[in-house]
């Protein structure tokens, strides 16, 4: 499977210079500074070990859409013998520096953008190798050394004659042997100590470079897709793994079928764009695409709904033997099947964006998991409006809520997809029991207590409920609050009985805490501005700003669960445990558990 050699460092170069080593179109863009550029030069004039690079053969017809590494000027059509799949900042770098007559593009220590020259000291790399790195030296572009905030010039290294007077060698022409020796010729003219200079700069220095070997492993040309992501993303260096995303987009891009019907490479990145701007555009709750910022529905999510699809019609046809959305089974998602399921799959997650806020999910922040959108879209790609028959919808509104309330989809995710869209479409079609998503459910009274952030689902999902089960705002008095609202009232989680008055009057509220879901409810920003001091205080202001009478906007706090008896006289622990015991309720109507969980928790069968 795989081989290793050793490679002159020249002979690699030249191969990245002609095309015949380039870059996987998933890998990153190369990103070294100056000063990893000035070490890495350093390393190679010592002949100090540079570290193994890896490559994947090609055999003239890789799998991936391929690329030049950075600076080298390679024609589209030439094909490339080798891929480079772990060492691309390292050969890149010394590409730059070594073998092209330009200077590099890279930055400096604060991460500004520069272009520089390396040179090496003559005088100074015949010294002691712990020296070396102080002997690289890199100058601006227009080869000016300057100093005294660059009022004076220190070296002019626009001619030879300046590059020899400075004793400074340029490294962009360590490797063509004329160019070497024109310069050594002017050196050596400058100073008669400059002839023994130079033989112990050409035999410490210069011989390193020309013979500098770097240990290279050769992946075969049959080494699978899988495997080459696994082995990069373990040699990979970067620090940013890998995804799958990536990966696809390299290998779509190099479908010879898809090019020879149209011409052209696919162009994944776009696809996806497109599919997730409709989808935000008609669903806020799938967050934004835009530069650096992908949040909300992810590639993978949209990726693993595919497969999963996918999967299941080719378990149905006999063509596969089960289910699922694993990384090697988007690896090995063909190019024609994404295109004919993409199309399907996009209009299944509008239409689990509209059930989102059929739930009253309309924001990408408030989502409980995205990751069950997976599930759901898949489930409604496979039965279609079979999801909108009578019955149907109450099913899937059962099993949603139970993943949320039940926080079933905080671990790993994979199984459990796969389980819920065989299980969910054989109950949807009452071709079997309801789903273990369903079935091993629960959510216990105690953990109304430790819900206190958005980072826990079953906090966003009791939230959506209240707005679901009919809250009214306490500033806009008209009628429910409902997901078309939401931004322009800026409704949010606000505190009923504020932090502080808590901590003033109830010893801390150990066993009530006062940052407990218990203690929130959605309100407009209107509203949580009165919402100062004990309530007891504020309810009557906020009753007459609604120019309503006080038993009238009792039956408005009732909206949220409230007993507005506990509120006025300021009872917290009393207000606690009555919404508390209403928040229970609610949470099991919606996970359709009502009486098990009651009976159990009653029964305080479990603690």
């Amino acid at each position: 499977m795989a081989g290793l050699d050793n490679v002159k460092l020249k002979a690699l170069l030249a191969d990245v210079a002609s095309g015949s080593l380039q870059l996987p179109d998933f890998q990153r863009d190369w990103k070294w500074d100056d000063d990893r550029i000035r070490a890495i030069i350093a390393t190679v004039t010592l002949d100090y070990p540079l570290g193994v690079v890896m490559t994947l053969e090609t055999g003239g017809d890789s799998p991936f859409r391929a690329r030049a590494l950075t600076g080298a000027q390679v024609a589209d059509e030439v094909a490339p013998s080798l891929l480079l799949l772990d060492g691309q900042q390292r050969l890149t770098s010394l590409f730059q520096a070594l073998f092209q007559d330009s200077p590099v593009e890279t930055t400096d220590a604060r991460g500004n953008p520069v272009r520089r020259w390396y040179y090496v000291d003559v005088k100074n790399a015949i010294g002691s190798p712990a020296d070396r790195d102080e002997a690289i030296v890199s100058v601006p572009e227009d080869k000016v050394q300057r100093s005294n905030f660059a009022r004076s010039v220190v070296h002019d290294l626009t001619t030879a004659e300046g590059e020899c007077a400075a004793g400074l060698f340029p490294l962009s022409i360590v490797f063509d042997t004329a160019k070497v020796n024109a310069w050594r010729r002017a050196y050596e003219k400058m100073d008669d100590g400059h002839f023994d200079r130079w033989s112990r700069f050409e035999e410490q220095v210069l011989e390193p470079v020309r013979s500098f070997q770097v240990p290279m492993i050769k992946l075969a040309a049959s080494t699978s897709m899988d495997a080459v992501c696994a082995v990069f993303e373990r040699v990979n260096t970067g620090g940013v793994p890998l995804n799958v995303f990536e990966l696809l987009t390299a290998t779509y891009a190099g479908d010879r079928a898809y090019r020879e019907r149209t011409g052209d490479y696919y162009q994944l990145p776009q696809v996806w764009r497109a599919i997730k701007e409709d989808l935000a555009g008609r669903h806020p709750v799938f967050g934004r695409l835009e530069a650096g910022i992908d949040d909300g529905l992810s590639s993978s999510d949209f990726l693993q709904a595919v497969a999963l699809v996918r999967t299941w019609s080719r378990k149905q046809d006999g063509q596969g033997t089960g289910v699922s959305c694993k990384r090697r089974d988007l690896l090995e998602l063909p190019l024609a099947d994404f295109e004919s399921l993409a199309p399907r799959l996009a209009q299944a997650f509008t239409w689990a964006g509209a059930f989102l806020e059929r739930q009253c999910i309309v924001r990408a922040a408030e989502l409980p998991y995205r990751t069950q959108l997976v599930p759901l879209a898949a489930v409604r790609a496979i039965l279609g409006e079979a999801t909108d028959r009578l019955g149907a919808e109450d099913m899937i509104t059962q099993w949603y809520w139970c993943g949320v309330l039940g926080e079933m989809y905080g671990g790993s995710t994979e199984t459990r997809f796969t389980r819920d869209v065989e299980q969910l479409v054989a109950w949807v079609r009452r071709e079997g029991p309801a789903p273990e998503t369903v079935t091993d459910a629960y959510f216990f009274p105690e953990r109304l207590d430790t819900l206190t952030t958005r980072n826990s689902a079953a906090y966003k999902g009791i939230y959506a409920l209240l707005i679901k089960q009919g809250a009214v705002d306490w500033h806009y008095t008209d009628a429910p609050l409902k997901p078309s609202l939401m931004d322009e009232y800026g409704v949010d989680v606000r505190h009923i009985f504020p932090r502080a008055w808590v901590r003033r009057n109830q010893d801390g509220a150990k066993s009530s805490p006062a940052n407990s879901i218990v203690n929130k409810t959605p309100l407009s920003l209107r509203a949580a501005q009165a919402l100062t001091g004990a309530p007891g205080s504020y309810l009557d202001s906020l009753a007459a700003a609604s120019d309503m009478r006080r038993e009238w906007f009792d039956d408005v706090i009732a909206t949220h669960l409230i007993d507005p008896y506990f509120l006025r006289n300021n009872d917290y622990e009393a207000f606690y445990a009555a919404r508390a015991k209403q928040l229970e309720d609610m949470v099991y109507a919606a996970m359709g558990k009502r009486t098990i969980l009651r009976d159990m928790t009653d029964g305080k069968a479990v603690k």
